[in-house]
């Protein structure tokens, strides 16, 4: 039998989904009803993947659902999925288009399966995202106590900074309570924060931004984390290579671990010192030693062992 590829594109009320290559086609409401409907439009075919892109929180019941009922599920990037679009010359724009083009995505280049474990890795994510603006909240409260001077304000910045601080806690400990709840995620957090440098923090975020590590080939690695040098060459032109794209939370997390690592980790260190004697700049040798902890957490993940330092 020929497998099948569905496109679904998920609005708020309906999802339009196109299959390949047969080139069915379904539109059905975006709650159970409809979920229990597009199961029994599958039926017995074989369905290679259904693709997808995320809709913010209009896409999360319908992924619990499939997930729920075991169809394959793959959930690409909008951007990358855009200009797949472009790349195919079809500049329209309407669900029913767009459902089209996610099948024939998933068709061409296969795109990674979610894992099992996806709704554990929903509800961290979600967790981390109100982390992350919680942070934010922090940051502009210890601004605004620089500038007060009204005995009133002052007390209510103060309490709303206790309080945020409270709140980041709990969400830190609400995280660690789901990795401790799953013996994969819990053994991978454990080789992550046996590097040096690597806090607990910045272990979970790579855990929860970066799901990928431990499946990936040294370039995908820092690719990803866009923090490979993006060469520039034309004829006999050569530009300065500099990184790009990838993911900015993963790299905003692993800079302090970098500067602790320039200091305490015997690997990463003499590597920073190289860079400087070889007259590279600071950040330069900085964005090089996070390449080195995103390899390394790749590495040691995949072949699912702790860090050990090196015998002299």
């Amino acid at each position: 039998m020929t497998d099948i590829t569905i496109g679904a594109d998920i609005s708020k009320d309906h999802i339009d989904l196109h299959s390949l290559p047969d080139g069915e086609t379904l539109k059905v409401a975006n709650d159970r009803k409809g979920f229990a409907a597009i199961v029994r439009w599958i039926g017995t075919k074989d369905v290679e993947r259904i693709v997808y892109e995320p809709t913010g929180a209009y896409h999360k019941a319908f992924e619990r659902f499939m997930m729920v009922q075991g169809v394959a599920l793959s959930k690409v990037n909008p951007r990358l999925a855009r200009r797949f679009a472009q790349a195919t010359g079809r500049l329209a724009k309407t669900d029913r288009i767009d459902a089209a083009l996610l099948a024939r995505y998933g068709t061409l280049l296969e795109p990674r399966l979610l894992q099992a474990s996806a709704q554990i890795h929903n509800d961290l994510k979600e967790l981390h995202m109100a982390r992350l603006a919680l942070i934010k909240d922090r940051t502009a409260a210890k601004n605004r106590a620089k500038n007060l001077s009204n005995p009133l304000l002052k007390r209510h910045n103060g309490d709303r900074l206790r309080q945020v601080e409270r709140q980041i806690k709990a969400v830190d400990d609400a995280i660690m309570a789901l990795i401790a709840e799953d013996a994969n995620l819990k053994a991978r957090f454990d080789i992550l924060v046996s590097i040096p440098g690597l806090s607990q923090v910045t272990a979970f975020t790579l855990l929860i931004e970066m799901p990928e590590l431990g499946e990936l080939d040294e370039k995908a690695a820092a690719a990803l984390a866009g923090l490979a040098p993006m060469s520039r060459q034309s004829g006999r032109w050569t530009g300065r290579a500099f990184i790009a794209g990838g993911r900015a939370i993963v790299r905003q997390a692993l800079y302090m671990p970098a500067l602790a690592a320039c200091r305490f980790n015997p690997d990463l260190s003499v590597k920073y010192d190289q860079l400087k004697t070889a007259g590279k700049a600071p950040k330069v040798a900085i964005t090089a030693i996070m390449r080195k902890l995103i390899v390394l957490a790749n590495a040691l993940l995949r072949k699912k062992q702790k860090w050990v330092p090196k015998m002299a």
